[in-house]
């Protein structure tokens, strides 16, 4: 009976352990998700800048694999190069184990504080002081379920069931670090593993080297979720996330040896027994990405060995089902997911018409008319599609969704109009005749540019969910463009007044540019009317009541 109430303790503090920790990377999303990936995206220009985005995201975010999943569709997009997508997740390695050690220096009870912090926050109106309550409670949670462990983990001192089984393991160190990667691919946290490791290593039933070998499992199993939630995707993501796999797979079979060494050698050190494992965590990732780093380069042009590219496909719809036009709620889910791809299509429109802009580069421009035409062409097919759904009787509520499928579809469609023939040309001249924006107004176009892909990629999710809370924060939005459209056309105005040179060169294009951004986003918000619609909160005029 003793040993299941244990039992039950310690599964139950891991639970809270897990519970914390996913309360934290999702309160960190909803406060600054969008600034995390903007920052991530931007933030990988150099090698060290990579390394210290990957470092950041991982410690907001309190999971590598998150990362791991979010730098993978960057480099699908082009937004991230491979041998920089792969120094990112050496940062976050480092991160993870920054994070650990950070837990283990006893500031449990400080949990009551920073979770009554979090509940004030969460109260708050704001979605960001929300999110980061959110997290906050998470934190708080994450560090209660620490004094949990070391309750549960106690009596296990005195377990000669529990004796045993770590005398095998002590035995048998490559299974040990098998037992210990599965136990972090199963909880999808090397993390929350590291913490039980460190409770069972303040019991003293741990021998040094035995807690560097579970260590190093966990930071093994932590590398393969990413893996696998990749398996489906292109080939571009799964090459980052099997690269950092086979880093960090190579990077435990050299320390497996050397784990009895290391022990002594870090008892040797003026360090605490009892946080053991935390340290050789921290050591283990730094020293792999030093070594790494270098390599990263090498390690990009192996995964293209390694993962061969997708087969190429037809650039007309995939998901369009005709069998299932008899079954119109199935039906529209192929529409759904097929206009989907047309908003990936956009985004990726947008991404490489960014990259020409800020690096004065026209290579990210050649894919730009043959994207255009495959948005045009699957537009095309959805509202072929869509109009023979709408011959067979539907019901009020699936015709009004199949209207909102075709105006998306249309609205994308017009999108990628402008960015072809407005940005595109603009972006060309700005190069072909060696222009340079005035620094404001290059960092106003650039903020817009940002802006523009993140609208557009909540309204992918308002399309989805039909989210009332984001749609009126996408008609927010709508007024935020507007105004950053204004002030910038105020300001480069203000420079031409005051006789700058560059602000004089490249006027026209500064304006034009403001203009398709602003016509891009008010297409993107257009995803919201609907749903305000049928709330009744929708105006036909903006114009106020007149006497």
């Amino acid at each position: 009976m003793g040993s299941t109430i244990v039992m039950i303790n310690l599964f139950g503090a891991v639970a809270l352990l897990l519970f914390g920790l996913a309360q934290v990377k999702d309160g960190v999303s909803r406060a600054f998700g969008a600034r995390l990936r903007t920052g991530l995206a931007s933030g990988t220009r150099s090698a060290s800048r990579s390394f210290l985005s990957g470092f950041i995201a991982t410690i907001a975010l309190q999971s590598s694999t998150a990362t791991a999943l979010m730098i993978a569709s960057f480099v699908e997009r082009d937004l991230v190069l491979p041998r920089m997508a792969q120094i990112v997740l050496l940062g976050a390695n480092v991160g993870t184990a920054v994070t650990a050690w950070i837990v283990a220096t006893g500031i449990e009870w400080l949990s009551p504080l920073i979770i009554l912090s979090g509940i004030v926050l969460y109260r708050r109106s704001s979605s960001t002081q929300q999110g980061a309550g959110t997290a906050l409670i998470g934190i708080g949670l994450m560090l209660l379920s620490l004094q949990l462990l070391s309750i549960a983990t106690a009596p296990m001192r005195e377990s000669p069931a529990l004796g045993a089984f770590i005398g095998l393991l002590d035995g048998a160190l490559p299974v040990a670090l098998i037992f210990s990667a599965v136990l972090a691919f199963v909880s999808s946290s090397s993390l929350a593993v590291v913490v039980l490791i460190l409770s069972l290593a303040s019991t003293g039933i741990l021998s040094p080297a035995l807690a560097i070998v579970l260590v190093l499992g966990a930071n093994l199993g932590g590398a393969v979720p990413p893996v696998v939630a990749t398996l489906s995707g292109p080939a571009t993501a799964r090459r980052v996330t099997l690269g950092n796999l086979i880093v960090r797979g190579i990077g435990c079979l050299i320390a497996l040896p050397l784990a009895g060494y290391a022990g002594e050698l870090l008892q040797s050190l003026p360090l605490s027994p009892a946080k053991l494992p935390v340290d050789a965590h921290l050591f283990f990732n730094i020293a792999l990405a030093l070594v790494a780093w270098p390599f990263s380069p090498l390690i990009s042009r192996l995964m293209l060995r390694l993962v061969a590219d997708d087969p190429k496909t037809e650039d007309g719809a995939k998901f369009l089902d005709q069998q299932a036009l008899g079954t119109p709620v199935v039906a529209l889910a192929s529409a759904t997911r097929e206009v989907l791809g047309v908003g990936d299509l956009i985004e990726r429109m947008l991404i490489r018409t960014e990259n020409a802009f800020i690096n004065n580069d026209l290579a990210p421009l050649r894919e730009i008319a043959a994207l255009e035409k495959r948005v045009d062409l699957i537009q095309q097919e959805i509202k072929i599609y869509l109009s023979k759904l709408g011959r067979e009787g539907l019901d009020e509520e699936t015709g009004r969704r199949s209207i909102v499928i075709i105006d998306y579809a249309i609205n994308l469609e017009h999108i990628g109009d402008i960015i072809e023939k407005g940005l595109c040309e603009q972006v060309t001249k700005k190069i072909t005749k060696g222009l340079t924006f005035s620094e404001d107004g290059y960092g106003e176009l650039k903020s817009l540019f940002n802006m523009t892909i993140d609208n557009l990629r909540v309204a992918q999710t308002i399309l989805v969910t039909r989210d009332f809370k984001l749609a009126c924060q996408m008609m927010e939005v709508k007024v935020d463009v507007r105004r950053l459209e204004k002030q910038s056309s105020e300001r480069h105005l203000e420079r031409l007044r005051d006789g700058r040179m560059d602000s004089l060169q490249t006027s026209s294009l500064h304006l034009d540019m403001l203009r398709d951004l602003k016509r891009i986003n008010a297409h993107i918000v257009s995803v919201a009317h609907p749903i305000l619609d049928e709330s009744g909160l929708l105006i036909e005029s903006r114009l106020r009541d007149v006497p």
